[in-house]
């Protein structure tokens, strides 16, 4: 007998890899070769966000090593229509909770070949042009005034 697919839920998670020098840490999708951070849906068992955050960053890096924070910074933005058949009849928006994670150094990480066929470092400027997703464009160019406590016009 076949159970019937979980719906995802509307709430996920966008986190930022990077080291101290903002190189920042991008995966590549297995569907559609497009560039992202790390990202991911909050699961139903998960008692909050930071919690959805750590496991996307273990199941999709294998990275548990490093400074979590939480931007307290939310996007909300309508789900691509060739994702919408993995939410609810009806759900047309998701809403994105917005983290960083600093390791010390580049590193390699471990993929899930299902979710992420490659990976690369870039600075982040460089990483701010090659991801595909405007929410995680805009969050790779808020990262040098988080981080280091000012901008840079780029």
């Amino acid at each position: 007998m076949l159970l019937p697919m979980a719906f995802k839920l509307p709430e996920s998670v966008l986190v930022v890899v990077h080291t101290p020098r903002l190189d920042i840490l991008l995966l590549e999708r297995a569907s559609g070769g497009l560039w992202q951070s790390v990202t991911g849906s909050r699961e139903p068992d998960d008692p909050d966000f930071e919690a959805t955050a750590r496991r996307e960053l273990l199941e999709e890096t294998g990275l548990s090593v490093g400074t979590l924070t939480d931007w307290r910074l939310t996007n909300r933005y309508e789900i691509w229509a060739q994702w919408r058949g993995r939410y609810a009849p009806g759900v047309t928006h998701n809403t994105e909770h917005v983290f960083s994670f600093q390791v010390a150094e580049q590193t390699v990480a471990t993929l899930d070949p299902a979710e992420h066929v490659s990976q690369l470092w870039l600075p982040w400027r460089e990483a701010m042009e090659k991801v595909f997703s405007p929410t995680n464009r805009d969050a790779i160019r808020q990262l040098q005034r988080r981080v280091l406590g000012h901008s840079d016009p780029a």
